[in-house]
């Protein structure tokens, strides 16, 4: 979960990720830092992020992030 903080940080600062919800919802990151933040995260861990996955659910809160993280990872 630390990881995804880290990423989620590196694209906007000023922003508690351990605690923000709604981050795709209300705007706080834009579609250029999703891009970046898939990018970043299929690196970090080693993951391919499909289209299944493409929800703004997954993408809403860090936690959300590290729970498809971790699906992905069993998979």
């Amino acid at each position: 979960m630390e990881k995804v903080i880290a990423i989620l940080n590196s694209l906007k600062s000023g922003v508690d990720f351990t605690t923000a919800e709604g981050i795709v919802t209300n705007k706080i990151i834009d579609s250029i830092d999703i891009a970046s933040m898939i990018s970043m995260i299929e690196d970090e861990f080693n993951v391919e992020i499909t289209m299944e996955y493409m929800e703004n659910k997954n993408f809403d809160s860090a936690q959300a992030i590290w729970e498809m993280v971790q699906d992905l990872q069993d998979a």
